[in-house]
């Protein structure tokens, strides 16, 4: 907030002082200038727009016990001031008496620029505040300084003073306007949610919503009231004031919170747009399935009635489990339950699926005793074919094997057993009587 760092201030009683004007006049220069540093910062610091949050706050916890020992180091720093611009105004009275100070003069400015013989008047904050770390606290009743001294002491309340300043601001100017914003968001995020059927009591993410939007009302509370609990300090031991960063862990996981439930609100948003689509496309899945299974049950009495000696699987019907909830999810839409819908859906879409794959899966199995039977019939044509074009195929042991195995697969029920023994007899009389044509062949080549 453009208020000074520290002090500058160079503590530290020389060893042997010398006794001249020179050395007198450049130390009250500094003196001064020292002098002048020290009221810009404490007005500064008296005009910090952070001072005057905190000084009309509510505070509590952490905050206010710091805020209270920081009001009395400010007393006790302007009280040191004045003690340090007296001491300042005597030096220089006694240094204007004379153009060429005599040497008791100059004596006694060095005395009173150097030596420990300041005595600073007790206040009420220093007595509340006494017995502190004498380095850096405020001054005990009693106790002597230099003008070198003060300033140090001066330097170490004003950074503690100002440390709890900016640490507040900091954390004020960083959290309240972020909450107030996610605060936004959630209003935003429960009216559509509300629109699409997300309340508390009616779906977990309405629930949801209401434990966020609590935690954001706490969470903003605690951090006007207590705004240095949700500070951490530098982890580079930075003794610089305000060295430290706002803790947002709350406030992120809050924001986080909220960004799922978006996510969720924005699904649901999903489904009512394209609820009519899926439902037509889950009524005509289920009804192939359907149709797929009336499939099976037909082929398998059609398997029954023509193939012997066969173990054909049963069909099961529609599934009624499936039908019943996609005249459910129908009526959520209707009644715009879309939050219902949503997971409704997601659930029947893969069932249907599966149902889909199973009624297949059935008519594969019941059919597999025809498929059987149409291969071998096919084998049977072939070898057949073959005969034909080496003219053989009016041998009469080929032509009976031949008629057994038509006739036991073009007559129902059929025994595939029996039938695949019967074709596969005719292919090795096929093959038998081709081998002297093969031979002769090779030997005419």
């Amino acid at each position: 907030m453009g208020v000074p760092g520290p002090f500058p201030g160079s503590p530290g009683r020389p060893d042997a002082p010398a006794p001249d004007r020179e050395e007198v006049d450049r130390a009250l220069e500094r003196l001064g200038a020292e002098y002048e540093a020290i009221e810009t910062s404490l007005l500064a610091l008296q005009d910090h727009a952070g001072r005057r949050l905190l000084e009309g706050a509510e505070l509590s916890g952490t905050t206010k016990e710091r805020w209270a020992e920081a009001e009395r180091s400010i007393t006790v720093l302007w009280s040191l001031f004045d003690a340090y611009t007296a001491a300042l105004e005597s030096a220089r009275e006694l240094r204007e008496r004379r153009r060429w100070p005599s040497a008791e003069d100059l004596a006694e400015l060095t005395e009173l620029l150097h030596g420990e013989g300041l005595t600073v008047p007790a206040t009420d904050a220093e007595t509340e505040t006494a017995g502190g770390d004498p380095e850096d606290g405020p001054a005990r009743p009693g106790e002597r300084f230099s003008l070198e001294g003060l300033v140090a002491r001066i330097n170490g309340l004003y950074a503690r003073s100002l440390d709890v300043i900016v640490a507040a601001d900091s954390v004020w100017s960083a959290l309240p306007a972020r909450i107030d914003l996610l605060s936004a968001e959630l209003q935003r995020t429960r009216s559509l949610a509300h629109s699409v059927g997300v309340r508390p009591g009616e779906h977990p993410a309405g629930d949801d919503l209401e434990r966020i939007t609590e935690e954001l009302s706490r969470l903003r509370a605690r951090v006007i009231a207590d705004p240095l609990a949700f500070w951490v300090s530098s982890s580079t031991g930075s003794s610089a004031p305000g060295g430290g960063r706002p803790d947002t862990g709350r406030y992120d996981r809050a924001a986080r919170a909220l960004e799922d439930i978006r996510r969720e609100v924005a699904a649901v948003l999903d489904v009512r747009q394209d609820a009519e689509r899926r439902l037509m496309q889950l009524r005509d899945v289920l009804s192939r399935a359907d149709r797929t299974l009336t499939e099976a049950r037909q082929a398998r009495g059609e398997v029954l009635a023509k193939i012997a000696a066969s173990e054909v699987p049963a069909v099961s019907g529609p599934s009624t489990a499936l039908h019943e909830q996609l005249a459910a999810a129908a009526g959520y839409r209707r009644r715009a339950q879309w939050h219902r819908l949503s997971p409704l859906l997601d659930s029947l879409e893969e069932r249907a699926e599966d149902e889909l794959h199973r009624a297949r899966e059935s008519l594969t199995a019941v059919t597999a005793p025809l498929a059987v039977r149409a291969e071998l019939r096919g084998r049977l044509d072939a070898y057949r074919a073959k005969a034909a074009r080496h003219g053989v195929a009016e041998d009469p042991l080929l032509t009976e094997r031949y008629d057994i195995a038509r006739r036991m697969l073009w007559s129902a029920p059929c025994d595939l057993r029996a039938a695949e023994q019967a074709v596969w007899r005719y292919q090795q009389a096929a093959a038998e009587a081709l081998v002297p044509l093969q031979r002769e062949g090779r030997e005419e080549s």
